[in-house]
């Protein structure tokens, strides 16, 4: 491990896995985004010898990988749409000729006749699946082309298996155990929880106002920001190049040429921000983003941790950021209404989203309610906006009582702002047409701004006290559990209604251990110079810098300033392939900084 790739110890879970992997049993894991999945498949496939088919949905991430593993001298290819026709005959040439250690592939290779019995004349000895949850029906982006995996198996012979994903729950993974496997296989759940995330989520106010005030706060790091729709993408990216930032929209309406240039820049450069949709970073192998921000409600919580985990997979401290409004849980459910999905899946992921919703309005520390959603127990993490300002829970049941009589009242049949404009007794004209200023509830709510009305709205919400038909047109109705809270059955606590909440998240954490680690000017001068070293040769061999040496490779580097290859070899990600190639020119930029 440390010849081929530099790493000197395992990532938590990995060397059970492995070990498993390694004794030839098929396994299925689930492993947070960043703690190594693909490790434990690499290494046994160059360990053992043979070919190991790696099959994922991703097509910008096997380029990745291959490029990495490449760099580090291991014989891999892909074969993908998006291959030149050279990079595609060197892949099938390798193949027959037995010369490949992985090849990775996407689900719908499997289609091509033949190919399962070329995968066996080139001795085919594992299958690793990534984005396993892929072929459960219950996971959260089941793709049908994931089926076709346990046919390929069973035409190469059955070789083993291994399975790996970030996102599935108990259900979920019966279900890939059953579509995969012949046999009940190994199962590793190593947990959920990222610790070098730092979570945090609000309502949206200002919107592309709050997104440019954490965006400038952290200038010159590299992150994603999900948008809901392709302009919505386009019009941010504007904004935020007019307010400085060195922003780029990605999304399906740009032309392939176009995506492809802007995909290069964000993985090849540092500080680039990236406004996208959710097609965009699931396959983008960066290690060092430092942030991941969502303007507009996820689509479900395990969407939304798998978009988070394209922050800070390098283990270093990231930032992620969720602002949402009640408009934007309104949409989710029409989409989710209107889907050609059965009744069950439709109750599905409607439950998946009020868990997300739950978690935007959470009073308690934002990692527990995000792991318990998955079964995982925590204690308050002391990293998310939450346990940094933690908020004192009022009795709120004489608010919510109010609210819902001023929906009880005009009949359920109004949405937002007409509520809050009867509650605080404003003579608007569609209050005055429909005699609504005539009400008990008119006025009764005059002491509250709108902004803090609308926060007991989404607390209410969340709750699960108010609803909003997925046929309606906005309107908010009152549930069973409202019923009992509007007539004094059961207390229901809240946070104060605030005018503000939930970005304070604005102030940036230092983005690496660097921050601390480098503490003289002159360790941070030699940190400076190595990574203009690292970019200069990366764009020599047209490579992401991180295929060079991460930036954790670099922070050692600078501050055990090594003098000989063998020195240097002790650090980390420092593999004997790169030592080989780039260790010369870093010792010489060591030596020139002393």
């Amino acid at each position: 491990m440390a010849e081929v790739f530099g790493f000197h110890q395992f990532r938590p879970g990995q060397e059970a896995i492995i070990t498993a992997v390694l004794a030839g049993r098929d396994v299925l894991a689930v492993m947070p985004t960043g703690r190594g999945k693909s490790l434990c498949f690499q290494l046994p496939a160059i360990v053992r010898g043979g070919l190991t088919l790696v099959i994922s949905p991703l097509i910008a991430l096997m380029r990745d990988q291959v490029s990495a593993l490449q760099a580090n001298g291991v014989a891999a290819a892909h074969l993908t749409s998006a291959d030149t026709p050279d990079e595609r005959e060197a892949a099938w040439d390798a193949l027959d000729r037995g010369a490949l250690r992985l090849l990775y592939v996407s689900p719908e290779r499997l289609a091509v006749n033949g190919f399962a019995e070329r995968l066996a004349r080139a001795g085919l000895t594992m299958i690793a699946v990534d984005e396993a949850h892929c072929v459960s029906q219950w996971g959260h982006d089941f793709r049908p082309d994931y089926l076709r995996i346990s046919e390929l198996a069973d035409a190469a012979g059955r070789p083993q298996i291994a399975a790996f994903t970030a996102t599935a729950d108990a259900a979920a993974r019966r279900d890939i155990a059953a579509r995969l496997f012949a046999a009940a296989p190994d199962e590793f759940v190593s947990g959920f929880d990222r610790p070098n995330l730092h979570l945090a989520a609000g309502a949206r106010r200002s919107g592309d106002r709050q997104i440019e005030d954490f965006v400038k706060a952290r200038s010159g790091r590299a992150g994603i920001i999900y948008c809901a729709s392709r302009k919505a993408c386009d019009d941010l990216a504007d904004k935020l190049r007019n307010a400085g930032v060195d922003a780029l929209s990605y999304h399906a309406g740009l032309e392939s040429a176009v995506r492809s240039a802007r995909q290069d820049r964000f993985v090849k450069e540092d500080g680039v921000v990236m406004c996208a949709t959710i097609a965009f970073g699931m396959g983008v192998d960066k290690p060092d983003v430092r942030y991941v921000v969502h303007a507009a409600l996820p689509k479900s919580m395990e969407g939304y941790y798998q978009e988070i985990g394209r922050a800070g997979r390098d283990g270093d401290p990231a930032d992620t950021l969720l602002l949402w409004s009640l408009g934007d849980a309104a949409l989710r459910r029409r989409q989710i209404a209107e889907s050609d999905s059965d009744e069950a899946r439709k109750a599905q992921e409607l439950r998946r989203l009020s868990a997300l919703i739950a978690y935007c309005e959470a009073p308690r520390c934002r990692r527990q309610t995000l792991l318990s959603y998955f079964g995982d127990a925590a204690e308050p993490c002391g990293n998310c906006d939450l346990c940094d300002d933690p908020p004192t829970l009022i009795d709120g049941t004489e608010l919510a009582q109010k609210a819902m009589s001023a929906i009880a009242r005009t009949g359920q049949r109004f949405g937002l702002e007409h509520l809050v404009s009867v509650l605080r007794g404003l003579k608007t004209e569609k209050v005055l047409a429909r005699g609504h200023d005539a009400l008990p509830t008119f006025g009764v709510g005059e002491a509250l701004s709108k902004a803090q009305w609308m926060s007991v709205f989404r607390q209410l919400f969340a709750a699960g006290a108010i609803d909003q038909p997925i046929d309606g047109h906005g309107e908010f109705v009152i549930t069973a559990r409202g019923k009992d809270i509007l007539f004094g059955r059961e207390p229901i606590a809240l946070r104060p209604p605030e005018e503000a909440r939930g970005t304070r998240s604005a102030r940036a954490r230092p983005s690496s251990d660097a921050a601390e680690a480098l503490a003289s000017e002159r360790d941070r001068a030699l940190y400076s110079e190595l990574r203009k070293l690292r970019l200069e040769l990366a764009k020599q061999a047209g490579k992401p810098a991180y295929t060079v040496f991460a930036d954790r490779t670099l922070i050692e580097l600078a501050l055990e300033k090594p003098s000989t290859l063998e020195e240097m070899s002790r650090c980390f990600g420092v593999g004997q392939r790169k030592l080989e190639r780039y260790g010369e020119a870093f010792l010489r930029a060591i030596a020139e900084a002393a």
